[in-house]
């Protein structure tokens, strides 16, 4: 076994691909050869590491310093001062903008994390099924088919509290009980990772940088519910979290971890990949069904539920990403140990994607119930360029937008809804006060006019309506009527849409008429945009 005095991991998330950390790190290989130390340094391209604006980054182990925008042309400082010389290149640390970050263990913007999604995430090779066993990989997936009936794992993850993470927040554990206890000839495990969710990045970036995290989770979803056959529905764009899983798929079959008679137990089961084309609606389970079937993604009337009837007829259990990565922590340490994770009512973590005007823009795990407050100021570092905080639209486009009288509101599944809003899919977008509300408005609707798969008339007719009537609005062409008019539509498409796209597509429209009410006034009374953002 090759033993190294220090790893320097890169980011190889995409956001740092898109920097060009591959060159960064194939500069790093070669500079250590020329220098004699590839024998005693290891480069090692791992998953995001979340700081997603700063790449690329990478981070020099056993120190835990973080470099980051480095450049091909800082490699051979980093390794002639750093990592010949052990001194820390202090350019490339960030020192002083963000608050003196030189270990990536403690960064003083990511100290209230709790990373168990996240908990291999830029710490292992992705591509490296070793390295994920040595972190307790595949031991929870042991434990269920050596220690435990079928029956024990779901009332395990019943008891943990878990509620599905890809935004519907629907109980896990009652999901998987569901299926379990249907009768049937053959049960299906379908992992959704489509994530159309504008500013959600998440599970791509789980399954980039863990993906064995996710098979072992199927696994053991397939022994507690009785299924042999999983599938990742995942977005074709997203090519690198595709590699990985379908490396992980291979890798997991070689051991005899995946496949026929698991580990000796008799209980075999095996993952595939289906590609999607990139619909919105699609995120919907049911809608995903449809596609995986070859028809068209449209949403499904229910009941019937997937759960009893999904995929050819037969019992499904359809998770998101990050629910199921939580799946082996809960396993090898209890629902006890989770629930001492968030709030009472929901406990855990939950994965943030921060975006839009915000000093410290990527990926974070924090605790359920964390406020808003606390993740913009002492996660996220603030407003950029000392402006004031406008809105934070939460669970990404159909989610709530809401103004800085809500920033201390707990942030989990039952809290926010009673403010209008929801948690979502995890996507948080601040924006600061030079933003017209109007305007945002018109570009959220344009989305969901364009998404809206059409099977439905109150979405198929109403998104188009509410982008009509915002636009006229922005273009000062809006008059009084106008407001009711979208206040009484969104409430008929919340309640009789057939599927979450048209019941949620309303909601940002609803708050932003709640919280920022004077601005549509002022385009429609005044013929005025407050910020000068619209050509009235």
């Amino acid at each position: 076994m090759q033993f190294y005095r220090s790893h320097v991991l890169v980011c190889g998330g995409t956001p740092c691909v898109l920097e060009g950390c591959k060159a960064v790190r194939d500069a790093l290989i070669g500079e250590l050869k020329r220098v004699g130390l590839d024998e005693e340094i290891r480069v090692v391209e791992t998953g995001c590491l979340g700081p997603c604006d700063l790449g690329p980054v990478i981070v020099v182990y056993p120190e835990g310093t973080l470099y980051e925008k480095v450049q091909v042309r800082d490699v051979p400082q980093i390794v002639e001062e750093h990592l010949l010389k052990g001194r820390i290149v202090r350019r490339l640390t960030g020192e002083g903008r963000l608050a003196g970050i030189v270990s990536y263990k403690e960064p003083t913007y990511l100290e209230t994390q709790e990373r168990i999604v996240l908990r291999n995430c830029g710490i292992i090779d992705p591509s490296s099924i070793e390295e994920y066993i040595a972190r307790d990989g595949y031991k929870a997936l042991v434990k269920c088919l050596t220690e435990m009936e079928p029956c024990d794992v779901v009332e395990v993850v019943k008891q943990s509290g878990l509620v599905g993470r890809g935004g519907a927040a629907f109980p896990t554990g009652l999901k998987w009980s569901f299926t379990a206890n249907a009768d049937a000839d053959e049960k299906f495990i379908i992992c959704n990772a489509d994530e159309g969710e504008p500013g959600t990045f998440k599970d791509r970036l789980i399954l980039e940088g863990d993906p064995h995290s996710i098979l072992e989770a199927m696994a053991i979803a397939g022994y507690a519910v009785g299924a042999k056959r999983g599938f990742v529905y995942i977005r074709g764009e997203y090519v690198l979290s595709i590699e990985q899983i379908g490396k992980g798929i291979e890798q997991a079959k070689a051991l005899g971890l995946l496949g026929e008679d698991i580990l000796g137990s008799g209980f075999s089961f095996d993952v595939e990949i289906r590609k999607g084309a990139g619909a919105y609606v699609c995120g919907e389970e049911t809608a995903l069904i449809e596609s995986m079937e070859g028809g068209r993604g449209e949403p499904r009337v229910k009941p019937p539920y997937p759960g009893t009837h999904g995929f050819l007829g037969k019992p499904t259990v359809v998770n998101n990403v990050e629910t199921l990565a939580n799946i082996p922590p809960i396993i090898l340490n209890g629902p006890v140990w989770y629930r001492g994770f968030g709030t009472s009512k929901c406990p855990g973590t939950k994965v943030f994607t921060m975006t839009g005007d915000i000093n410290n823009k990527g990926l974070i795990e924090v605790p359920m119930g964390i406020t808003l407050r606390k993740i913009i100021y002492e996660i996220g570092g603030g407003i950029p360029e000392g402006r004031g905080f406008k809105m934070a639209q939460t669970g990404g486009t159909s989610g709530g937008c809401l103004p800085r009288e809500m920033l201390d509101v707990p942030m989990d599944y039952f809290t926010l809804p009673e403010m209008g809003s929801a948690l979502g899919s995890g996507a948080l977008l601040i924006m600061d006060d030079s933003h017209c509300i109007v305007d945002i408005a018109e570009s959220f609707m344009r989305f969901f006019a364009r998404e809206s798969c059409g099977k439905c008339v109150p979405c198929r007719e109403g998104t188009a309506r509410l982008h009509d009537i915002v636009k006229n609005i922005a273009h000062g062409n809006g008059t009084e009527k106008d407001l009711e008019v979208l206040k009484d539509l969104s409430h008929a498409m919340e309640k009789t849409s057939l599927c979450g796209l048209g019941q949620s597509a309303p909601i940002p429209i609803m708050t932003m008429l709640k919280y920022f009410g004077d601005e549509f006034e002022a385009h429609i009374k005044d013929k005025l945009c407050p910020t000068g953002t619209c050509r009235l």
